[in-house]
């Protein structure tokens, strides 16, 4: 990467241009033949980049998302073929997370107060000498044909104008410091899906039905009568009678406003990405016809590396609704939801989540990126902010909530186990002590996190409807992740060859604490849920884990063989169960139907992930207009369990990023076959397993070369096998 870029200035437009989002333009000669250009930018806002006409920049919402008053990210591209004797380049930027309206209305401006761009082009001609060209009052600005542009809300182009009342663009003061190379992580097109249907709803209204819930855009070809109004609004789901539904968008319109030039006007929004499955059509000239529009799917550009498939088709589209989940939500950085007024990074969705999404996808530098922003943010005192980047910061006083702040050690080691690098772990360690750091001097007690505000075990059942906190007590589940994080930290410095004896110390203090506090006599808890069963023994924080997985299946039984857990405790459950003898309860509540249950919202009709388990009833009627997504993926980390334990692919501590394999499938009578596979960076590990007629099982497995797998079957010895093929 060139260095020049520190020594461009940052450029803002020269008045105020209202919503209307700002052009910046140069011209330049080449003075003789060139062997290479390049053009190295960043912007506060997004941008996007024509060199003669020709859009250069092909990822989308550049310059990426990031804690922007420490780490803004530049790329450099190469512009060499786009190159003539006479030149212009033009830089089109919108508010983008930087400048835009975030989290609640009127709440603008959390990072900058206006948009800003920084750019050089670097010229090495044929003959060796080099020229370059920095951004600064030398460059020019204009208004674009952009009139608006908010993520939340929309865009709306006029596509009849063209910029042409150009100024001298103002130098604006930013701190050149804080610019960090491109981290290899950019977000693109990808799918792209025609309507399904076209509806036409009790209210008279026209809405396309495009099959699929997406994060992404529409795509509009047209050819109007100069002026000419296309627009349209977004929305996951219909109403129970049929009608289009915004409610839960909260504030957020998701809408767009296409003004047609005349000609053939191809329209998609610059600077703003909805999330959706339905637009309601408010304008149109002319006949509206389907063909017209295109859904174009958009997400971080992310290896795709699992995939499974069973027998049993709702429990495939269970898994294909976790993947939606998934590609709608990795956006740059780990959103909650793609839709309403909130698209942040909360933490504790990605902590549970982040084990799962290193199966279905390769999200090494994914996570990479997005925990340099952790590190960025993390308080002086070691707290960690619920959403990174810190979009909050304005909103309340700093919180950091267990589980959720726990992010800052369980999404460093699971990408370690997943991939077996151990740099993560080296970049992320002091940001992991910290953490611990932190939580030892909450209270009075350092092995206890009895104090502060939590979040608990978010929107479990065992509550009153309409209660967002689960019953489990949030003081309980804090000691219990205390415990957890602080057993990963230890692993994690012995990884480094680092002296944790201190926290070798500490551990056993907190397990101690953990059970003096909230367990009684007879080994059940106080709050005697089924998260506290669940962390207790996913956790291995008490000595008698028979007795508490017996408790933990008679609460299930006893509930109709149905969960109530929340976000917490839902991520870890199955597990728990299967770990500790319970694998055909654990099956019985993967395939439960009834709500709640994963499958309830596959039969409502589901293409990805609630956030609630009855975010829509039967009867059509929502759980809620205030916080009611119906695109969250953190329900979705059950496919981890599907992976790990129905296919039994596993890596292991002693040998990660599957060096050596485990391979310990758990098979169910009520299912005729499963199937999965996982690339990994030695190969594709397969596992497979099918009912005979005999009444046998065959299991069938792929070990790719240069890796050792470790096969556990019911009833069979162990097995370690190097790479081939194996059947039992």
């Amino acid at each position: 990467m060139s260095s020049a870029i520190f020594s461009a200035k940052f450029i803002s437009s020269p008045s105020d241009y209202g919503t209307v989002c700002p052009v910046f333009r140069k011209d330049f000669s080449l003075l003789k033949p060139i062997c290479r250009a390049t053009l190295t930018i960043s912007a506060l806002g997004m941008y996007e980049t024509k060199i003669n006409g020709t859009e250069i920049t092909h990822s989308r919402f550049n310059p990426g998302w990031t804690e922007y008053t420490k780490r803004l990210q530049y790329r450099e591209f190469d512009i060499t073929k786009f190159l003539t004797k006479e030149n212009e380049i033009l830089i089109y930027a919108g508010n983008g997370w930087c400048v835009g309206n975030l989290v609640k209305p009127g709440l603008n401006r959390i990072w900058s107060d206006r948009i800003a761009v920084i750019a050089v082009i670097e010229l090495e001609y044929s003959d060796g000498e080099h020229q370059t060209l920095c951004s600064g009052p030398d460059w020019e600005c204009a208004k674009s044909e952009i009139l608006f542009s908010e993520i939340y809300h929309g865009e709306e182009i006029n596509a009849g104008i063209v910029a042409n009342s150009w100024e001298k663009a103002a130098i604006y003061q930013w701190d050149t410091a804080i610019l960090v190379p491109f981290e290899h992580v950019e977000c693109q097109e990808f799918e792209r899906l025609k309507p399904q249907q076209v509806i036409y709803t009790p209210k008279q209204e026209t809405v396309l039905d495009f099959g699929q819930e997406i994060t992404g855009y529409v795509e509009v070809t047209f050819r109007g009568n100069p002026g000419d109004i296309i627009e349209f609004d977004h929305a996951e789901v219909l109403d129970k009678d049929g009608n289009f539904y915004i409610g839960n968008l909260r504030s957020a319109k998701q809408n767009v406003r296409y003004i047609c030039s005349g000609k053939i006007d191809i329209f998609r929004p610059h600077f703003s990405f909805q999330g959706f499955r339905y637009i309601r059509i408010k304008q149109f000239p002319g006949k509206i016809c389907p063909e017209q529009f295109t859904a174009v799917v958009v997400h971080s550009s992310m290896e795709r590396t699992g995939q499974f498939e069973c027998s049993d088709t709702k429990l495939n589209r269970l898994y294909q609704n976790v993947i939606w989940g998934q590609k709608s939500n990795f956006l740059d950085i780990p959103t909650d939801c793609p839709q309403r007024d909130e698209r942040l990074g909360w933490t504790g969705d990605a902590q549970v989540f982040c084990k799962t999404a290193a199966y279905n996808f390769n999200v090494s530098d994914f996570f990479r990126k997005w925990l340099r922003d952790l590190r960025a943010c993390q308080a002086e005192n070691g707290g960690v902010p619920s959403v990174i980047p810190d979009a909050l910061r304005s909103l309340e006083k700093p919180k950091s909530s267990s589980a959720w702040g726990d992010a800052a050690v369980i999404v460093p080691w699971q990408m370690y186990l997943a991939y077996g690098d151990k740099s993560i772990l080296e970049e992320q360690f002091n940001s992991m002590k910290a953490w611990i750091d932190y939580i030892r001097c909450q209270g009075n007690q350092e092995a206890l996190w009895d104090t502060g505000s939590h979040f608990g075990d978010w929107l479990a059942l065992d509550v009153p409807s309409g209660t967002y906190v689960g019953a489990t007590d949030p003081h309980l589940i804090a000691t219990a992740f205390f415990a957890y994080s602080t057993s990963l930290f230890i692993k994690a410095g012995k990884v480094l060859q680092r002296d944790m004896s201190e926290y070798e110390t500490l551990y056993p203090k907190i397990l101690r604490a953990f059970r003096e506090k909230f367990q009684k006599e007879d080994g059940t808890f106080y709050t005697d849920t089924q998260t506290a069963c669940v962390l207790a023994l996913y956790f291995d924080l008490i000595p008698d884990k028979a007795q508490c997985a017996k408790r933990l299946a008679e609460k299930i039984m006893q509930n109709g063989n149905k969960l109530n857990t929340g976000f917490v405790g839902t991520a870890y459950l199955l597990d728990a169960l299967s770990e500790n003898g319970y694998t055909e309860l654990a099956y019985s509540l993967l395939l439960q139907q009834e709500f709640p249950s994963w499958l309830f919202s596959v039969n409502m009709g589901a293409t990805t992930i609630w956030e609630h388990w009855d975010g829509m009833r039967p009867d059509g009627s929502m759980w809620s207009d205030k916080m009611n997504s119906f695109n969250h993926y953190a329900y979705g980390a059950v496919a981890g369990w599907m992976y790990g334990t129905m296919a039994g692919i596993r890596p292991t501590e002693e040998a990660p990023g599957y060096r050596h394999i485990l391979l310990q499938p758990m098979a169910d009578s009520r299912l005729q076959k499963v199937s999965a596979s996982l690339k990994t960076a030695f190969g594709t590990i397969c596992s497979s397993w099918q009912q005979e007629e005999n009444g046998k099982i065959r299991y069938s497995f792929s070990v790719p070369e240069g890796t050792i797998a470790t096969i556990i079957l019911p009833e069979q010895p162990v097995r370690k096998v190097f790479s081939g093929t194996y059947q039992y």
